[in-house]
């Protein structure tokens, strides 16, 4: 095997047979977890001054925020109880999104509220 070889090796096979068995519901919330996470970091909300991050990107967390709402919604009947904490995750998002910006969107038009409704 040269070392430019796609053949996978044992142990990525491993890493594909464990994925494999994960419960649909974990893949999901897996999945908004990061969504979250990458969300929160483009509002800067991981600086002690979220506007004067470096990272701060409104458009980027707009468009993060959108497909964490599409997900959440499409998937509340799966998510049990996963679902009120990932909901309030998301409004947490949403009215941080309308905070640091400079123009706030009016109600129904901001990030994800298209399937959420408005946030306040």
């Amino acid at each position: 095997m040269t070392e430019n070889s796609h053949t996978p090796t044992s142990g990525d096979a491993d890493s594909v047979r464990e994925l494999v068995e994960v419960p649909a519901i974990e893949v999901i919330s897996r999945a908004a977890v990061m969504l979250m996470s990458s969300a929160a970091e483009k509002l800067g909300l991981s600086d002690e001054d979220p506007d004067n991050s470096p990272y701060r990107d409104l458009d980027e967390a707009r468009r993060i925020i959108t497909a964490l709402a599409g997900l959440i919604t499409s998937s509340l009947e799966y998510l049990g109880p996963h679902a009120g904490p990932l909901r309030d995750g998301l409004q947490a998002l949403q009215r941080a999104f309308r905070e640091a910006s400079s123009h706030p969107d009016e109600p129904g038009k901001g990030p994800g509220e298209k399937y959420t409704g408005p946030v306040y």
